[in-house]
């Protein structure tokens, strides 16, 4: 399968790097990462060790592959809708935080699969990505049920050694994805605390509320999620990632734009809808974005 990887930051390095050994990849990435990747291939380390040599790029536009997977930061996918619509794409695979699939669905003519990936990655240097715990990834139809294109995609990924599931509820695992990044990438980032830290005490029961309030905007938009559900995936994630630092906590570590108009303020904005209150979201969105004004970021 020829595989183009949009956005080959840490996870699009990972997975297209892991890609690389059983299909031909194309990285499409910030410079000086794709050039060290055309010259010396891209190294992976951690819990997978392998070297791997795709194609890189920092050009995105007029290429054609089996498969585009999306890795963008949410902010930056209606530019890489546009910038993937200029080439020919057998199907799009998003692998984001956030409900973006729907802006690349608007944009492309490919059929869209949703995923989810749990694979832990970092990005060393440039050629080199960390692989900080072997996950799984998750794809299937957008709006569920079984789809011949994600079980050839699926089946593509687990050829290259990818721990892969082909799902038929996609639309439950992605506002289940949604309410565990509401409830732990914010509070996280705001406390600048690892996941584990959200295991008890305050902190715990506000990552709660969040993604309580999170289920509950889901079943408003169709999506069957009980809160139970969306607590017992929140518990489940903090402990099995207690050391890590979320990746929006990295962002505001590096002075970075934040996903927060993508997962909290995206609750809030599905909320207003259906005229639903959710204060903690809205809170925890208000206060970040109180942050990037700060710092000229927004």
């Amino acid at each position: 399968m020829d595989v183009v990887v949009f956005g080959a930051g840490s996870l699009g390095s990972l997975v297209g790097g892991l890609l690389a050994r059983a299909h031909d990849v194309t990285l499409v990435a910030r410079d000086p990462h794709a050039s060290r990747v055309r010259e010396s291939g891209l190294r992976v380390s951690g819990a997978v060790e392998t070297h791997t040599t795709p194609d890189a790029t920092t050009d995105g536009a007029n290429l054609s592959a089996d498969l585009a997977l999306v890795t963008v930061k949410a902010f930056d996918t209606a530019e890489a809708a546009n910038t993937l619509a200029t080439g020919e794409f057998g199907a799009v695979l998003s692998l984001q935080n956030g409900l973006t699939e729907e802006i690349l669905t608007d944009e492309l003519d490919a059929p869209v699969l949703a995923g989810t990936a749990t694979y832990g990655a970092r990005l060393l240097e440039p050629g080199h990505v960390d692989c900080t715990g072997v996950g799984r990834i998750v794809l299937g139809s957008l709006d569920g049920g079984p789809d011949p294109v994600a079980e050839r995609v699926g089946r593509a990924f687990r050829a290259a050694g990818l721990e892969t599931l082909v799902a038929t509820d996609m639309p439950r695992r992605r506002w289940t994805k949604l309410a565990v990044n509401a409830g732990i990438n914010a509070v996280t980032a705001l406390s600048r605390v690892e996941n584990g830290a959200l295991t008890d005490g305050d902190a715990a029961e506000l990552a709660h509320a969040a993604a309580r309030e999170t289920a509950r905007v889901a079943r408003a938009e169709g999506v069957s999620l009980p809160n139970r559900r969306a607590r017992t995936a929140l518990s489940r994630v903090v402990d099995a990632t207690a050391d890590n630092r979320s990746s929006m906590l990295q962002d505001i570590d590096a002075g970075r734009r934040t996903e927060v108009d993508a997962i909290s303020g995206e609750v809030v904005a599905r909320a207003e809808r259906h005229r639903l209150d959710v204060p903690t979201n809205r809170t925890l969105a208000a206060l970040l974005r109180a942050w990037e004004a700060g710092r000229g970021l927004r």
